[in-house]
């Protein structure tokens, strides 16, 4: 396989000698962990004090790694990485939220972002989070099976409500629906509303796409398992495949519970299980489609080899190759270069409201060995061609 992830100048072609500094700096910042610790922690304080530091925040962590304050704030980032083939996903990144009012707003942004995408070719998917919908402990204790009270019952079919309003207007509108994935102990219950969605909206083709994390080893049988519902049942699987973003949380809970993680034993069997994840959905592709989410070069050659090896097109649009904004350029704008389809996630929310996204998404780099110092070298070898 021709390797590609290494031309700087298509990497960089959209980031002004400025904003490459910019990015240096940053990546030189999450890089530590001791200043990533007291940067959140300054961070934290300066919010709840309500000191005026949001134009600090805007002018480099948040424009760097998010599309703007609202869908039209976005549209700038959006129509300049579509000059380059880079489609965008709008990812309303508003974190924490507990009361039936910040659901139904939360719905209503989901709608807004549905109608946005509708209107524009560079953003062919919408996106929302389960826990945007309804409370972290209400799915936690229908994935456990446990008796709700008659208001929780009222409660959770609301939370049902919001998912098929959201998957009927993707349907109605052709625009792929992205469901995030969440904490384990959560997730089987978001995972049965995505199946009935699946079952309702997918008949013809992958228009609704759940989450599979691939650092959780059961996985992979998961996806197995609904191939053989939707054999069954008829209906088409969208998965969006990602390795996952809570692994320190998801091992301190076992830890504290005495229960088996479920989180891949190494980084190693991470790799396999996403791979062989990958694999498996190319194989089946009459009836799934693929959004691969990730940052791993390696992964990335993969998915390139088997289209190749299966005689599958590069823009066959069953297939999306999806990195975060801010982050593996080399891999987003050099894959769009040779035609595949890429989409950026796109964060946008006010400022203040984004910062747990933006606090969360520090620290995953910080821990992430090896991704921070790919970036670094990466802008090093850009800003030397440069001056050469």
């Amino acid at each position: 396989m021709n390797k590609i992830f290494d031309n700087t100048q298509v990497a960089f072609s959209l980031k002004s000698d400025t904003e490459l500094k910019r990015a240096y700096f940053l990546f030189k910042m999450i890089g530590s962990q001791p200043l990533v610790k007291i940067g959140t922690a300054v961070t934290h304080f300066a919010l709840k004090a309500h000191l005026p530091v949001e134009g600090l925040i805007r002018a480099t962590v948040f424009d760097h790694f998010c599309g703007g304050v609202n869908e039209v704030d976005c549209l700038k980032v959006v129509d300049k990485m579509f000059t380059k083939g880079v489609s965008s996903v709008l990812d309303y990144s508003v974190e924490g939220k507990e009361e039936e009012a910040q659901f139904d707003a939360a719905l209503a942004m989901t709608l807004k972002t549905i109608t946005f995408a509708k209107e524009r070719e560079a953003i062919p998917f919408a996106v929302f989070k389960p826990t945007g919908f309804g409370r972290i402990d209400l799915y936690e204790k229908v994935g456990e099976k446990t008796n709700l009270t008659v208001a929780e019952e009222a409660e959770w079919q609301r939370i049902i409500t919001r998912f098929d309003t959201a998957c009927k207007a993707a349907f109605e509108n052709d625009v792929f629906l992205l469901i995030d994935a969440e904490e384990s102990w959560m997730q089987d219950a978001a995972d049965a509303i995505v199946t009935d969605m699946m079952r309702t909206y997918n008949k013809q083709k992958a228009i609704v796409f759940n989450t599979l994390q691939m650092y959780r080893w059961d996985r992979l049988d998961y996806l197995k398992q609904l191939h053989e519902l939707a054999k069954t049942e008829g209906f088409h699987i969208g998965m969006k495949l990602v390795r996952g973003a809570y692994m320190e949380k998801e091992n301190d809970r076992a830890a504290a519970k005495g229960l088996q993680s479920p989180i891949c034993v190494s980084k190693d069997a991470t790799d396999i299980n996403y791979n062989a994840a990958v694999l498996y959905m190319v194989e089946h592709l009459n009836q799934m489609a693929i959004f691969a989410g990730t940052h791993n070069e390696e992964s990335s050659y993969k998915l390139m080899q088997l289209l190749n090896e299966n005689g599958i097109a590069k823009d066959d649009k069953r297939i999306f190759f999806g990195q975060l904004l801010g982050m593996s350029d080399n891999i987003s704008f050099n894959l769009a270069a040779h035609n595949y389809n890429v989409a950026k996630y796109l964060p946008f929310g006010p400022v203040r409201d984004v910062m747990p996204y933006l606090i969360r998404r520090a620290e995953e780099n910080t821990s992430v060995a090896g991704q921070t110092s790919r970036e670094l070298t990466l802008i090093e070898k850009e800003k030397k061609r440069r001056k050469l």
